[in-house]
């Protein structure tokens, strides 16, 4: 069964949205399966440490190697699955990385937080750093979701209509064509008449062309 494992600081904020819609369907039917395990129960001292001041100084504070090591090797086997670091520093998440991320066993992640996590364990454990969007979050957790929830919605059964993905926007390197449904009409505005002729052929040619069309108006980079 696919699984997801976090490792976090914060394991209360899971499952959260990811019980709900698809993905808490597919999660409460058995489709998938979501462990999260609390950073801070491998800390050895009596505050339950996890942090320290940064070599060298400067703000705030990180993530310690030893005890991310301790968690991360306390989740006991994990041969063959993705070692994920959220970190705005990271490569960015695409969808044919998320495509590729669903085909497997399913992903451990580990959730930053503070200023970041000592370099040495990142290195040790051969963490892969992972970002969802070029801006900065208060920790990693909602990025884990954002990267959960768009692997989960392409495992087997979770989503109704199987070619649903299959023309969504980055499925072929483009943007997603307009959508339209009933009324016919709505405040003037009408639906685009090829649409309604029936014709499939025409329908695919028009949607090919607003893709590319919004394509190069909103997301050049991807042409």
């Amino acid at each position: 069964m696919w699984t997801a494992t976090v490792l976090t600081l914060f394991p209360d904020m899971f499952p959260g949205p990811l019980a709900a819609s698809l993905a808490g369907k597919a999660l409460a039917t058995g489709l998938w399966q979501l462990e999260t395990r609390d950073i801070r129960d491998a800390a050895t001292d009596r505050h339950r440490s996890v942090d320290d001041t940064p070599s060298g100084g400067g703000a705030g504070m990180v993530l310690r190697a030893d005890v991310l090591a301790r968690a991360f090797d306390g989740l006991g086997e994990t041969q063959g699955r993705p070692r994920l670091l959220m970190s705005p520093r990271g490569a960015p998440l695409t969808q044919a990385r998320v495509a590729e991320l669903a085909q497997g066993p399913g992903p451990v992640i580990v959730c930053g937080r503070f200023e970041g996590v000592d370099q040495r364990v990142i290195e040790a454990r051969n963490f892969d750093e992972v970002s969802v969007g070029d801006y900065v979050l208060s920790g990693g957790e909602l990025a884990a979701m954002v990267l959960i929830d768009a692997c989960v919605r392409l495992l087997p059964g979770v989503m109704g209509n199987t070619t649903s993905s299959q023309a969504e926007s980055f499925s072929d390197g483009l943007l997603e064509y307009p959508q339209y449904t009933r009324p016919a009409e709505f405040r003037g505005m009408k639906v685009p008449e090829v649409l309604l002729s029936g014709n499939h052929a025409e329908i695919a040619r028009w949607r090919g062309e607003q893709a590319k069309l919004r394509t190069t108006e909103r997301r050049p980079d991807l042409l």
